[in-house]
């Protein structure tokens, strides 16, 4: 039985991911985990009325929480009925990626899944700001970011973006392994160069490991030309290739890192177009030059 987390805020952009997950796991038991957290501003007493109290007005706050999940919940089993699925809802006065970290221990949560859209003006990102907060803060689940206006197309084609230059290990990629077996599709490595030039043996190698782990899958590997910016690289890779969902790990230089910092002027024209499933790293480090050697050995017997 999967966990599977929902922060939302009642808005289109997080009903939109919850029906995305919904429709992704149909055929899996879940336990789908609605939050939604609450933080009441403490306002300038200049601005506040005397006769609300701190306490009234975390009382409001609270009830509006709690009455928009049920609203959710009510919507849900309207929508969809399938006896595989069951749903818990959760109101938290907390901090939303202090609330998730806690839920994600406590609950065993497999995934978290959660809407996102780009802001617009100076404040531009290629994502929203609270879906980065959870992608640079959770460390122990990945995180699927679904776009404002994404219908759900099943995920035959899934992109995994990779420089080759970390080793990772089987069970840090499982998450996209599991999707790619569940739905028999297709995985297409892209690797993004800035100048094209062949692999050193680290990255040979770290690609030589990355096509065992997915020796039952399809797979091709793709190398591309960076253009201004690599998620505009992946951008137009994605488009072009029709990829229904993209795939990276999260780990210091690694390319989601890269994104995530890439100045304003780079990526203007960029948005999540597609579902972005973003996995944390489980602490691997490179490779010792004995551990390629006697994995090359192993390979070299098969």
């Amino acid at each position: 039985m999967k966990n599977i987390l929902l922060p939302t805020d009642f808005s289109d952009n997080a009903w939109n991911a919850t029906k995305y997950a919904i429709e992704l796991f149909k055929d899996e038991e879940c336990v789908f985990h609605l939050l939604n957290t609450y933080t009441p501003a403490i306002a300038n007493s200049r601005f506040m009325a005397t006769s609300l109290s701190g306490g009234q007005l975390e009382d409001g706050v609270r009830n509006n929480s709690e009455h928009g999940l049920k609203k959710v919940l009510n919507k849900i089993n309207k929508t969809y009925q399938n006896p595989q699925h069951s749903f818990k809802t959760i109101s938290s006065f907390s901090l939303l990626v202090d609330e998730i970290k806690e839920i994600v221990e406590d609950k065993g949560i497999d995934l978290i899944v959660t809407g996102t859209k780009g802001a617009s003006g100076l404040d531009e990102v290629f994502m929203g700001s609270n879906t980065v907060r959870i992608i640079k803060s959770i460390k122990n689940s990945p995180v699927l970011a679904i776009p404002q206006f994404f219908k759900y197309q099943r995920p035959s084609e899934i992109a995994f973006a990779t420089d080759f230059n970390r080793f990772y290990s089987q069970s840090e990629l499982q998450p996209m392994i599991d999707l790619a077996h569940a739905f028999n599709a297709t995985i297409r490595i892209v690797h993004v160069q800035y100048e094209i030039k062949a692999l050193t043996e680290i990255q040979q190698f770290n690609l030589n490991m990355l096509r065992k782990y997915l020796s039952d899958n399809e797979h091709y590997l793709h190398t591309v030309s960076e253009l201004n910016s690599v998620s505009k690289t992946l951008e137009v890779f994605a488009e072009e290739l029709d990829i229904h969902l993209l795939a990276m790990l999260n780990y210091q230089h690694s390319y989601m890192e890269k994104m995530t910092r890439e100045p304003v002027v780079k990526r203007l024209a960029f948005h999540t177009q597609i579902p972005l499933l973003v996995i944390p790293e489980l602490g691997m480090s490179k490779p010792t030059k004995s551990t390629i050697d006697k994995e090359n050995a192993i390979a070299d017997q098969d």
